[in-house]
């Protein structure tokens, strides 16, 4: 199937056209909120005279759903800017409000669509999701395209090489693709030539009707929210690209992460959001990072770069086709572990108040900037599993998911499961303790300070074990503990 799925109407030509039939195109965005690499989109513009670029959002999910402001924030710029981008072409986005099912073949018929294009979903969801609209298209005769953007490679294909499975190792799945061949280059980003004279019908009340909502609008409080750290959208991850691979002797020389002061904090280079909600094609930076390494001295996986992408790869392909991946029951891969269930210890570790000096600091940057480093993430996430608190790992997945910028469905539960013991690697003695490990990292405590600024004014010597601080010196701290 070379990584392409498609499904059409009866009496279709395979470009989407019936004899003397005008192409009239709607490509609908989820992730992959991007114009370079965007294979599906560049399909169905060929020969298309008109085209809309769409994205489905419910205000009502909006409101009710387990994500956080700084995940819809991040989210609406990404919108934002690939309507700025389509600005260049004399596009526009359009934001659709409603349910898919519902909102999309209204639109269809309004708008005379004969084909539809968009991004492969390789998680269960996403494909029941796009079977359904699929087969409304068959009904209405909308030939449906789909391509292979959001992975490196077309997962089936890697199941099938293993018998039906999805790999359940890291090793074997590397095996595995060393008998495949790469994967397909990034495609180029569609410009006016791409285009070949396709126009966007766009009405003047397009604001109004179909343009960007703003957090206010979908019923947020902005009270107490911080600016930014991570900017959302295709031209911010483009640019830290370009940054993250000028340093040339970082990339050649990456290996297990390394933790330090600095490094806690979010870096200009980061681009594991724009991963994940595809304003950076995984493809692109596959493919730079090998002309990269061909100039320079290079690490192999797993502790290379291109190794942190194939253990993104290897999770996405480990849920592809298991739709309780996320839970423990009913998943076939997980350990049945009895965990303890106690309310109040969850939330205080979800708000960052366990007492934990390191803990709590890494939860308030989570909730505050929706990123915190690797190996922060393992410590916190033993914390609440197997290290101390005994919870259930998809509690601390779902703090993840309404928090973490990217956090998807298939990393954020295999990362959890994995952590906390519970499949992939069940053998794991090693428990990062949450002083001594804290204290490793953040000697000197600036990074407890800036983030749990109650203790600014302890003493190096009893930031990382505050009650351990005579009662006198907690009194010139300002600081009392257990008050």
């Amino acid at each position: 199937m070379n990584g392409k799925l498609g499904l059409g109407g009866t009496g279709q030509r395979s470009d989407g056209r019936c004899a003397g039939q005008e192409r009239h195109l709607v490509h609908w965005f989820r992730k992959g909120l991007r114009l370079h690499d965007n294979p599906a989109l560049r399909e169905g513009l060929r020969g298309a005279k008109t085209f809309r670029c769409v994205f489905v959002l419910d205000p009502w999910f909006a409101g009710s759903s387990n994500v956080g402001i700084n995940k819809w924030r991040f989210l609406l710029q990404c919108l934002e800017d690939l309507d700025r981008n389509l600005r260049k072409l004399n596009s526009r986005l359009f934001v659709i409000r409603g349910q898919p099912a519902d909102a999309l073949p209204k639109l269809f018929k309004q708008w005379g669509t004969t084909i539809l294009t968009f991004e492969e979903d390789p998680e269960p969801y996403g494909k029941v999701r796009d079977h359904n609209i699929a087969t409304i298209c068959k009904e209405l005769n909308i030939t449906v395209i789909q391509r292979v953007s959001h992975t490196l490679y077309y997962l089936q294909q890697i199941i099938d090489r293993n018998g039906g499975r999805a790999p359940l190792t890291y090793h074997q799945f590397l095996a595995i693709i060393a008998c495949m061949n790469p994967p397909p280059m990034p495609e180029p980003p569609v410009t006016f030539q791409t285009l070949n004279g396709a126009v966007t019908p766009i009405c003047e009340d397009h604001d109004d009707t179909y343009g960007v909502p703003t957090l206010i609008e979908l019923g947020f409080e902005m009270d107490g929210l911080h600016p930014p750290v991570w900017q959302g959208g295709e031209s911010e991850a483009l640019a830290r690209l370009e940054r993250h691979l000028e340093r040339k002797a970082w990339v050649a020389s990456f290996g297990r992460p390394k933790m330090t002061p600095e490094s806690l904090l979010p870096s200009q280079t980061g681009l594991s959001p724009y991963l994940r909600f595809g304003c950076l094609s995984t493809r692109l930076f596959y493919y730079q990072l090998t002309d990269l390494y061909k100039k320079v001295k290079r690490t192999f996986p797993p502790l290379s770069l291109h190794g942190q992408l194939l253990w993104r790869e290897f999770f996405y392909c480990a849920a592809t086709k298991n739709p309780n991946f996320d839970k423990m029951l009913g998943n076939p891969i997980c350990v049945q572990i009895p965990w303890d269930k106690n309310a109040e210890a969850l939330a205080k570790w979800a708000s960052g108040q366990t007492g934990f000096p390191w803990i709590d600091a890494i939860m308030a940057q989570l909730r505050e900037e929706g990123w915190i480093h690797h190996l922060a993430r393992h410590a916190v996430a033993c914390f609440l599993t197997r290290g101390d608190l005994w919870l259930s790992w998809e509690d601390g997945m779902k703090v993840f998911e309404e928090l973490l910028l990217d956090a998807d469905w298939s990393v954020n539960a295999g990362m959890w499961m994995w952590l906390s013991c519970s499949s992939f690697f069940q053998q794991f003695f090693h428990c990062y303790c949450p002083v001594k490990f804290g204290r490793k990292a953040d000697p000197n405590g600036d990074y407890i300070r800036k983030y749990l600024p109650i203790l600014k004014n302890m003493p190096i010597q009893y930031i990382h074990e505050p009650w351990t601080a005579p009662v006198s010196i907690q009194r010139a701290a300002k600081c009392i503990v257990g008050y």
